[in-house]
């Protein structure tokens, strides 16, 4: 009994410590995402990734966020002859990776 006290205080104040850490802003879960779906597989970003498809260290000079969010929802509907693949993305990292990019200047 007495563990499962310890336990739960225990588990009491590491639920406090992230309710009280700061929030993640949504570039920073942007660029999670890039790097948690293996964007960087193809993309570079600076001297991060692989130079198969277009760098996109600047794209956010080029392409406002909804076209970079329409761009990630379906990339063959913005441009049928593109090698990128669909991605399964939920709208939330849709939203988050189009501001990332969007950033990128």
């Amino acid at each position: 009994m007495k563990r499962i006290v310890i336990a739960a205080a225990l588990l009491a104040v590491a639920c406090t410590a992230v309710a009280q850490s700061p929030s993640i802003t949504v570039t920073e879960r942007g660029e999670a995402a890039f790097k948690s779906n293996g964007c960087y597989g193809c993309h570079l970003i600076g001297k991060f990734g692989t130079p198969i498809g277009p760098d996109l260290s600047q794209v956010g000079r080029k392409y406002p966020e909804e076209y970079l969010a329409r761009w990630l929802r379906d990339p063959a509907l913005q441009r049928p002859s593109a090698h990128m693949p669909a991605l399964e993305l939920s709208e939330a990292d849709v939203q988050a990776l189009a501001v990332y990019l969007g950033s990128l200047r």
